[in-house]
């Protein structure tokens, strides 16, 4: 190992080849020369003592010892990306750059409205919105606030409850005119049903209690809550959706409403020391106000969502 200490710009074209399997691929993703990120990963390989990939007619495979270096890296990306957003909100008044993070049928069609008005509030904002079902973590970094439908256990985290958000079965009113109204979950398997691929933890909690909805009776299955949506909304079946996201659509019918009833626990998580960052604290505040404006059915929040289309 060489006495240098590897520079940053080398760990960052070690990621992008660990992503995309070749230098080209990273030298785009970057916007860099492919020689350049070659150099890059001959001056880590020199520096660490270690070789990091071999290489192949169809590209770069990682090394066990790239593969031990992945998590590392990562945390170093992540600590740099929360460097800049913390610099980039120092100065007068709210400024700056907010990472978020949230699941997809949050991210998608609830918050941005309560964005758009956030931004019209403090114009030199920036958001950036990451969608995602697994949490990331906020102790490393990689998101300044989350959106989390379980209550975070982490000391150094903030963390308010905003409230339930109620889930029921839904269909649109053109396939209910088709196929009739299920009288009882008994029923349901007669139906054309939308649910998820792939099972969680969760999910295998809920199989004793409904037991109908289970993924051998489903014609549609995706692990996307915004496709599940957007077939629910296109009338290709009967599917689990947000009560206060279906209430919005007059079309949208809940079916089974005393047999069929979940409650996500929703919370806003950030960590404790970005207690005084102004950015974070108006972008918090915000949130907490818009999601609890929907969780209760708010028309306000509606016709917000109208007027940004």
């Amino acid at each position: 190992m060489t006495e240098r200490e590897p520079s940053w710009e080398w760990y960052r074209s070690f990621l992008h080849v660990l992503e995309t399997g070749s230098l080209s691929g990273a030298a785009r993703a970057l916007g860099l020369t492919q020689p350049t990120v070659g150099r890059h990963i001959e001056s880590l390989e020199a520096a660490l003592a270690v070789t990091l990939f071999t290489r192949s007619f169809d590209g770069f495979s990682p090394t066990d010892a790239a593969n031990e270096l992945r998590p590392y890296a990562v945390a170093l990306a992540s600590t740099t990306a929360a460097l800049r957003r913390v610099a980039s909100g120092h100065g007068s008044g709210v400024r700056g750059t907010v990472r978020l993070t949230t699941s997809e049928i949050i991210g998608v069609e609830v918050l941005p409205p309560i964005l758009a008005g956030l931004r019209n509030d403090y114009p030199e904002l920036t958001i950036e919105l990451v969608l995602s079902n697994e949490p990331d973590d906020l102790l490393r970094r990689e998101a300044d606030i989350a959106v989390r439908m379980f209550r975070p256990v982490q000391e150094a985290l903030v963390a308010k409850r905003i409230g339930g958000i109620e889930v029921g079965l839904h269909a649109h009113e053109r396939y209910l005119a088709q196929h009739g109204v299920p009288k009882s979950m008994s029923e349901l398997p007669r139906h054309t049903i939308i649910g998820f691929d792939r099972e969680t933890a969760y999910i295998r909690s809920l199989q004793d209690r409904f037991e109908a909805f289970n993924r051998t009776n489903f014609a549609f299955r995706a692990d996307s809550d915004v496709a599940q949506l957007g077939a629910i909304r296109a009338g290709f079946g009967i599917g689990a959706c947000q009560a206060p996201l279906a209430a919005r659509d007059a079309r949208l019918v809940r079916v089974l409403r005393r047999e069929f009833s979940l409650t996500l626990d929703t919370w806003l998580a950030m960590h404790e020391d970005l207690r005084g960052s102004a950015r974070c604290a108006v972008t918090f505040a915000a949130l907490a106000a818009g999601l609890k404006a929907y969780i209760g059915g708010d028309s306000r929040l509606s016709a917000q969502r109208s007027a940004a289309r």
